[in-house]
């Protein structure tokens, strides 16, 4: 690999978990508060569950702070929302429409086990 790209692991790495926790926060607003646009209809139950889960771990993932739990706390959520809603309408995600779940599923499981990198709370607790 060219070395340009592998120079820059680290800061694509702290910007893909930035932007994922920022992207799944909203999932969170909207069910709890209408915001930026009026939640799906869902049962009660997945708003008190998922809407804190997906605003709070959303938020700490976004920042870097406990982000391994965090992170592992959303891939559970995604891996049972995708069963729960997705996995049983058709074998793929790409017929169920279960393609957002499972790609949250698998990169927050990913940034559990790499942990929160640069730019992160995380890393500014540990240095000082």
């Amino acid at each position: 690999m060219p070395p340009f790209p592998q120079a820059y692991a680290q800061q694509t790495y702290a910007l893909m978990r930035i932007v994922t926790g920022f992207l799944f926060l909203w999932h969170g607003t909207q069910k709890l508060f209408g915001v930026p646009m009026p939640p799906p209809q869902v049962p009660s139950f997945v708003i008190a569950v998922a809407g804190p889960i997906e605003l709070i771990g959303g938020t700490l993932v976004m920042i870097g702070l406990f982000t391994r739990w965090a992170a592992f706390l959303c891939s559970g959520l995604m891996a049972f929302a995708y069963w729960m809603v997705h996995g049983f309408q058709a074998p793929l995600p790409i017929q169920n429409m279960g393609e957002l779940a499972a790609l949250y599923c698998f990169v927050f499981l990913y940034i559990s086990a790499h942990g929160s990198g640069i730019w992160s709370v995380d890393a500014a607790r540990s240095a000082a």
